[in-house]
């Protein structure tokens, strides 16, 4: 059986919110990879999507299968013998991190929706606090996937000078309305469940069924038309796969989100994601340049960027990889933008492993170069 690879950064207490509130006794949940040098200048932070842990890859500590397992280690494009890689697991998640699943110390009960309103920024303060605690000044490269990428552009912005280049990938500068019109119905599918109670949920009565639809809406965003006609077209169940009931699952694309479905239900606590949710939606860099993208980019100041794209995506159009890769060369940085073309839409990041750790490794070695 696997071990724990997580350690735990205690937060500065109290810890103060963006949107108002404080934590107190506040951690952070993350893993390492690699030794940092004695210059402590080859440090490597992940910042995460919205539901994975902190374990990216295998360690010694747990050496399960990370999220990233491709990616990261030796020899591969995130080369854990050269670089020190850390991961951390978003601030208001329940992957370790505290959140609104964890104990509130004054009651002693779970915060539920007591929990500070969350933004991407305090996501950005508390992976810095970990940074901070490991010795860390300046990262050498900063790496921001999904949501983690609009956490990733937070960090910058709110701790100017701590990072040397940045990898973005698949994220934006701010939610576009098809996206928060996604979320909004996958967090009022779990709102609308009976059992989820005004977050009073307990184990024994579970929002299963708002959460398997939350689930389900985002499994179809993550993936593009290209791939479900592909690998589903109109390929129907056989009749025993059925169940017999009246408008029952008849197609091999139904199946294919009941079983994601079912592996999530359960295995993320449902105010932790409506929060996480919210956030992503609330994100927006304009707000640091007065109502515009623009200016808010220029604000980032790093040497190098490494800007990924993919054309097939929906949720965050490849525009907006553009959009930032446009703004962080007209800050002054040297910036790669790559556009694939890979038919697994936002998902391609955790599928097209060979594209994108060709680009991802190629610019490692480039900036270990220089």
């Amino acid at each position: 059986m696997a071990g724990d690879a997580r350690r735990y950064c205690p937060l500065p207490s109290p810890f103060a919110m963006k949107r108002g509130g404080v934590v107190y006794g506040g951690n952070v949940a993350y893993e390492t990879w690699g030794t940092l040098n004695a210059a402590h200048d080859n440090a490597i932070l992940v910042l995460t999507g919205l539901s994975p842990s902190a374990h990216l890859t295998a360690n010694e500590a747990d050496p399960s299968p990370g999220w990233w397992q491709d990616m990261a280690g030796p020899g591969k494009a995130i080369d854990t013998t050269r670089w020190f890689l850390v991961c951390v697991n978003s601030l208001g998640s329940d992957k370790g991190s505290t959140g609104p699943a964890s104990i509130d110390p004054a009651t002693g009960e779970p915060y539920r929706l007591s929990f500070p309103e969350l933004a991407l920024e305090d996501v950005a303060n508390a992976a810095h606090a970990v940074i901070r605690s490991l010795g860390i000044e300046r990262l050498a490269c900063l790496v921001g996937c999904s949501m983690g990428g609009m956490s990733a552009l937070a960090y910058m912005l709110l701790h100017p000078g701590s990072v040397r280049a940045h990898i973005s990938v698949d994220t934006a500068p701010q939610a576009q309305p098809f996206a928060i019109a996604i979320r909004s119905l996958q967090r009022e599918a779990i709102r609308l469940d009976p059992r989820w109670n005004d977050g009073g949920y307990s184990d024994a009565s579970y929002p299963e069924i708002g959460m398997s639809l939350a689930r389900k809406l985002g499994v179809i965003t993550y993936r593009s038309a290209m791939e479900w006609n592909g690998r589903f077209a109109r390929i129907r169940l056989d009749p025993e796969q059925r169940d017999d009931e009246p408008f029952a699952r008849e197609f091999k694309v139904e199946s294919y989100l009941e079983g994601h479905a079912r592996r999530f239900v359960r295995h993320f606590d449902p105010n932790c994601y409506l929060y996480l949710s919210r956030a992503s939606d609330w994100f927006d860099i304009a707000e640091y340049g007065g109502g515009s993208v623009r200016a808010g980019l220029l604000r980032i100041r790093i040497e190098r960027a490494l800007v990924i794209g993919v054309s097939t995506d929906i949720l965050f159009p490849l525009q907006q990889q553009e959009q930032i890769a446009d703004g962080l060369r007209e800050a002054g940085a040297h910036v790669d933008f790559v556009a694939l073309d890979s038919p697994q839409g936002h998902d391609a990041f955790l599928v097209d492993i060979p594209n994108y750790s060709r680009a991802i490794g190629d610019f490692l070695l480039t900036l270990r170069n220089t």
